[in-house]
């Protein structure tokens, strides 16, 4: 038994503990401007943060892992940033994927590869590939993502399957999105003390608990990363009014 004091993170499964974790990966930008860099080194650091992050989710047995790498809004971002971003992607994805299988992380991309440089959609696709017979944690790389372009799209699906419109439910519209056979998000976090969603996981995030930090993405520490998920595991979730049902209802 955990003494009070105790602050690991167990291993056992307990009823209030997340079982999948969306991170609002915000701040590279200013993190490289107060050190006078270049934009791209910001994006370059939040992109290793994302290491030692996988690292403390397999360590607390965290199920799924959705990170938002690039929406659709980025677009309207200078295009040498956009360029560069890509091109760190291309480098991470080409150094990380053979790890990534080797310690059992199923990669899935959340969105849509149009208007990707093929070279680094064959690299997505790739990474999606092999390492989708693993299952100790799924890794959601939210790419190319807009969550009301994802619901649009999964009520065309729903439309172009000529499904009745009294037929159509919660569960359905589910799966067909993105997400379909994952849990929705328990615990959302986002970085550089932004209050908002900016389109991620509108629908899944119905019933997530959110926490925000100052700390910039690149400056999220797994020590910070446990915080959020020991501050998650204190609260009493709540469904329309009424607390989480416990294993014992």
């Amino acid at each position: 038994m955990k003494s009070a004091d105790d602050d690991s993170i167990p291993g056992e499964r307990e009823p209030a503990f997340p079982r999948h974790v969306a991170i609002i990966m915000d701040g590279n930008g200013r993190w490289a401007a107060e050190r006078g860099l270049p934009r791209a080194e910001g994006h370059r650091a939040g992109t290793e943060n994302v290491r030692g992050i996988i690292e403390a989710c397999l360590e607390a047995d965290v199920e799924v892992l959705t990170l938002y790498a690039f929406s659709t809004e980025n677009w309207l971002r200078p295009r040498e940033e956009i360029d560069a971003l890509f091109a760190i992607l291309s480098d991470v994805i080409d150094r990380e994927t053979d790890e990534l299988r080797r310690v059992g992380v199923r990669v899935r991309h959340l969105g849509s590869l149009d208007g990707v440089p093929e070279s680094l959609a064959e690299r997505v696709r790739y990474a999606v590939q092999a390492t989708q017979n693993n299952d100790r944690l799924v890794l959601n790389i939210a790419f190319n993502y807009g969550s009301r372009a994802e619901i649009v799209g999964a009520v065309k699906r729903i439309v172009a399957d000529g499904i009745d419109a009294s037929k159509v439910s919660e569960a359905m519209i589910s799966a067909n999105l993105f997400t379909a056979g994952l849990a929705d998000p328990d615990l959302i976090i986002r970085t550089a003390g932004e209050m908002r969603l900016s389109n991620f996981l509108l629908w899944q995030a119905a019933y997530a608990e959110y926490w925000c930090t100052e700390v910039y993405w690149p400056d999220l520490t797994p020590a910070l990363f446990r915080t959020a998920l020991k501050d998650y595991m204190r609260r009493q979730r709540r469904f329309g009014g009424l607390p989480a049902p416990t294993a014992a209802t």
